[in-house]
């Protein structure tokens, strides 16, 4: 298939921003086009117009839950990466808590191969760190590397014990797999919402903001020991920031996510005991929710993820401290993201490293709009209003 994406504005940061067509034969660009310049010569089996459009490398979520296999009832590959395409994703990390867990070959196998039957958008698998997400054993990582995994987590759970967390980074490194960290001291984050006047008036237990912080620091304090590179997930609170922030200044390898939620609404959201606004972190403060914003801005938070996590209707149509935590994000994503851009807090060149380039340096993939590489693309009409519909 030869394929001409004409009329747009090529947007890949660090490498091209101008008017141009992309010629792309057999799932690779073949040329790059600018000034109209040698489109004559092109045999072209079909043209996308992308006059008004943005053309910027495939957008990337390192950080979503397709809960196949084993919770299918919430969401199958098949439907998560449909909602991913529509969202404007070409690539999305699964995270391994599945049933059973992605802790060996043969699941994160089974993801691959299920994926990529589908010929649609490409799903990385995140690999457990530890076996069952226990967090008492190591999972075989060089074993799931193989396979296809990209990173390794036990996300869902934090690992609480020290030394297994030490002995992760290390193993991690060895195989050239991120540490995809997430971030909770669970005696403190007993709650089931942020800790704070809204807690207090609706009569909830309150989750602080040091519930995640401290973890933060001590993984932050553990790549300073190893030296090896690790991932903050779901940044919510200003002090993880401070702490990230503090980090990079110092040089160490130490990256870090947000998601949409957090940037756009706070706890304020949960209103009358809205169970869709529960989740894990929760929603935290306006000064958090600021917070959240400045590191965006300032290159101390490097990619936007959606932690896109769907549930049956049944875990969340119940009383709210026994409501299941997630919100689904991959159709929204892009939407918020671009929100930040007319605010002013990003420029579009940002948005573009945040959903696109930053995920994939940090999983090791290539991604850009370069002669060679793998057409990876998304469209993005920054100016298309929508309805979202449940």
């Amino acid at each position: 298939m030869r394929i001409l994406i004409k009329g747009g504005r090529l947007l890949d940061p660090g490498n091209i921003d101008c008017d141009g067509e992309l010629y792309i034969v057999d799932g690779k660009i073949a040329r790059v086009l600018t000034g109209g310049a040698g489109r004559e010569e092109l045999a072209i089996d079909l043209e996308i117009d992308a006059a008004g459009c943005l053309v910027t490398p495939g957008l990337i979520d390192i950080h979503v839950h397709l809960r196949e296999p084993g919770q299918e009832y919430k969401e199958t590959i098949e439907t998560g990466i449909r909602a991913a395409a529509a969202g404007g994703f070409t690539a999305v990390c699964s995270m391994p808590n599945t049933a059973p867990v992605n802790d060996n070959s043969q699941i994160t196998r089974y993801i691959v191969d299920t994926a990529s039957r589908l010929e649609s958008v490409r799903v990385y698998p995140i690999g457990a760190i530890s076996i069952g997400l226990a967090g008492e054993q190591l999972a075989e990582f060089g074993e799931m590397q193989a396979a296809g995994a990209v990173g390794v987590s036990d996300d869902g759970r934090p690992v609480a014990d020290s030394q297994l967390m030490r002995r992760a980074l290390e193993y991690a490194s060895a195989f050239g797999l991120r540490v995809i960290s997430h971030c909770e001291d669970v005696e403190l984050g007993h709650g089931v919402m942020n800790e704070g006047a809204y807690a207090t008036r609706m009569g909830l237990s309150g989750i602080p903001n040091a519930a995640e912080s401290v973890m933060v620091m001590r993984d932050i304090a553990l790549c300073e020991l190893t030296g090896a590179p690790v991932h903050i997930a779901h940044v919510s609170t200003r002090q993880s920031v401070e702490a990230i922030r503090a980090a990079k200044l110092k040089g160490l390898p130490v990256t870090a996510e947000t998601a949409p939620h957090y940037f756009t609404l706070t706890d304020e959201a949960i209103g009358s005991y809205d169970t869709h606004a529960k989740m894990n972190p929760p929603l935290r403060s306006e000064t958090d929710r600021q917070a959240i914003r400045d590191g965006l801005s300032d290159g101390t938070i490097d990619a936007i993820a959606t932690d896109h996590a769907p549930h049956n209707v049944l875990e969340k149509a119940v009383e709210f401290d026994r409501a299941a935590n997630g919100i689904i994000g991959l159709e929204t994503s892009l939407s918020l993201g671009l929100r930040l851009v007319s605010s002013g807090t990003l420029s579009i060149g940002q948005l573009v490293e945040k959903m696109a380039k930053n995920p994939a340096r940090i999983i090791g993939k290539r991604c850009g709009l370069s002669e060679g590489e793998p057409a990876d693309i998304t469209v993005i009409d920054p100016d298309r209003t929508w309805c979202y519909r449940a």
